[in-house]
């Protein structure tokens, strides 16, 4: 296994992987894997042979992207690296490959000197999210419920 920067020729296996991870995952259309992948500082892809089989998407802070738990970070931390989305082929899952994905994450964000955020759902829930975070160093800060779900803010500060 490989890890390599993701691209716009990327979008449907990315766009698939996802699919397989809801509802923990998020829905997602592929012109908005589209803009994440613009607005991004950081998107690896796992990959076996020429195979995606897992990736991770990280924005900077202050891009255009709408979503409300990106911007409840926004409104709080000045300068982080999130994890908008992290997901691994279920033929693929507890097999190591988020960890090595989130160690390269954790890597990067150590040399830009910043933390690393990211949300986990709490219902619906996700508990193999909130166990995955827990053991690679994440502290949950807070809980937000937009009415519509409600999610635990995770932070990874080093």
């Amino acid at each position: 296994m490989n890890l390599r920067n993701l691209n716009h020729n990327n979008i449907e296996e990315i766009w698939e992987i996802n699919e397989q991870g809801l509802p923990g995952t998020g829905k997602v259309s592929r012109e908005e894997i589209s803009r994440l992948l613009d607005y991004s500082d950081l998107a690896l892809g796992a990959f076996l042979s020429s195979r995606l089989i897992g990736f991770v998407i990280c924005l900077p802070p202050k891009t255009e992207y709408g979503s409300l738990n990106y911007a409840w970070f926004n409104d709080r931390y000045s300068d982080f690296l999130y994890v908008d989305r992290i997901a691994v082929s279920k033929s693929h899952q507890n097999k190591g490959v988020g960890s090595i994905i989130y160690s390269e994450v954790i890597q990067n964000a150590l040399e830009l000197k910043v933390p690393v955020t990211a949300e986990v759902n709490l219902s619906p829930p996700n508990p193999g999210s909130v166990r995955f975070h827990l053991r690679h160093g994440f502290k949950q800060v807070d809980v937000y419920d937009s009415g519509e779900k409600k999610v635990a803010m995770m932070v990874y500060d080093h």
